[in-house]
């Protein structure tokens, strides 16, 4: 299996937004600087992540550059250009979707949304806020998606709002989902829409430690999944090529077996849908989700069996990429890079580590290809962005966004 191995396993470095444990689960003058993790000694067995130039992405050849300084929130975890417009939002874990201008950095951000009265009573770390989508026909419906943490009880909720001017109608929001959690972790989050058209959802396995609930194979349930939905019209509705819409299982999954999908996204090119999905003990993986696909997770953790006496591969699809504890302990999803300046990374999968700030890039053009380490940034790393050009922005813990550039 193509990844990065460490020497043993050991707890999160940090307990981070998307972060697990055995319970629960330098550049110049411009570049974002942060203090590092502590990382472990580098690995020495043979699956250690690739030192050399791969074709023309060499390993640490890349950098965090301070970019779009008007936005110093706390724990921003989605940015999301607003269809139509010169601007974006960002959202916060709090409940704050905060609108910017992405042409003129001297205008303060102004609040778009405020929903921090919906989120759950002392959410957890992993709680809150989590995902926005715009309807891609928002210039005509103004429509948008966003996905929270409710309780007590304790819930997930996907709800539509519209805007009316610069901002959402706050009496517009209307509940298309209720999803009951057990634990206060694994919340999942990335909420986006595919090039099909319908609104794909990232829902962890329902938290604790190693699935107690067996939720990721259990096709009844929707925790531990990607869920696909039609939402043009009035209402939700299940697109009729669902894998279950006829029976056999929950009709809103599109894709099973995750433990806490944390960032997914789908390449502009191709329409591939790529996934970071967060490890328990060992290994953090990412990969390609077909429709219909089985991911793994409680029998697989990455590309090794988790739960061994009953290790049954049959079905599964295993990660394209994995990496472990002596590189990171949380993985967040990326996108794959359209951009025009750094043309070299054409076509290259790229994510990283919240825990140590780590960001490698995978060549999706070939299933043999293996991770390069590209960047070692130090950051606390919950989300990616890419804009309109197809360039890749990182957003960070650390009160700041940086772009990914080469040194």
């Amino acid at each position: 299996m193509r990844g990065i191995v460490v020497a043993a396993a050991t707890v999160c470095l940090v307990l981070g937004l998307a972060a697990c444990s055995s319970d629960d689960g330098d550049g110049d003058d411009a570049t974002v600087t942060a203090e590092p993790t502590t990382a472990s000694a580098p690995p020495t067995e043979e699956r250690a992540p690739s030192q050399e130039p791969l074709g023309s992405v060499e390993a640490d050849a890349y950098t965090a550059e301070t970019a779009l300084p008007q936005l110093t929130f706390d724990r921003m975890v989605e940015i999301e250009a607003i269809p139509g417009t010169d601007d974006a939002v960002v959202i916060t874990q709090d409940g704050m979707v905060q609108r910017f201008s992405l042409t003129d950095e001297s205008v303060e951000p102004t609040a778009f949304l405020d929903v921090m009265s919906k989120i759950i009573t002392d959410p957890g770390n992993e709680e809150g806020l989590l995902g926005i989508a715009f309807d891609p026909d928002f210039e005509s419906t103004s429509l948008f998606y966003i996905y929270y943490s409710a309780g007590p009880p304790r819930q997930t909720i996907l709800e539509r709002y519209t805007a009316s001017g610069d901002a959402a109608d706050p009496a517009s929001g209307e509940v298309l989902l209720r999803i009951d959690d057990p634990f206060s972790n694994h919340n999942g989050g990335a909420l986006e829409f595919g090039p099909d058209g319908y609104l794909y959802l990232g829902v962890g396995d329902g938290g604790s430690g190693g699935d107690p609930e067996e939720n990721g194979q259990d096709t009844n349930a929707l925790l531990g999944k990607i869920l696909r939905f039609d939402v043009a019209g009035d209402g939700i509705s299940i697109p009729s090529d669902n894998p279950f819409e006829s029976g056999g299982g929950a009709p809103e999954i599109f894709a099973y077996g995750f433990r806490n999908p944390w960032r997914f996204s789908f390449d502009r090119e191709t329409g591939d849908l790529w996934v970071g999905d967060v490890g328990q003990n060992t290994w953090e993986e990412v990969g390609d989700v077909t429709i219909g696909g089985n991911y793994g997770w409680n029998i697989m953790e990455g590309d090794e069996c988790f739960e061994a006496e009953s290790c049954d591969q049959a079905g599964l699809t295993l990660p394209r990429a994995v990496y472990g504890r002596d590189f990171g302990c949380s993985v967040t999803g990326g996108y794959v890079y359209r951009g025009d300046d750094m043309p070299e990374l054409e076509g290259w999968y790229v994510y990283g580590d919240y825990c140590t700030g780590n960001i490698w890039a995978l060549d999706t053009s070939s299933d043999d290809s293996e991770p390069v380490l590209i960047a070692e940034t130090g950051l606390q790393i919950p989300s990616f962005w890419q804009d309109a050009d197809g360039e890749i922005y990182i957003l960070t813990f650390n009160n700041a966004v940086a772009k990914l550039a080469r040194r």
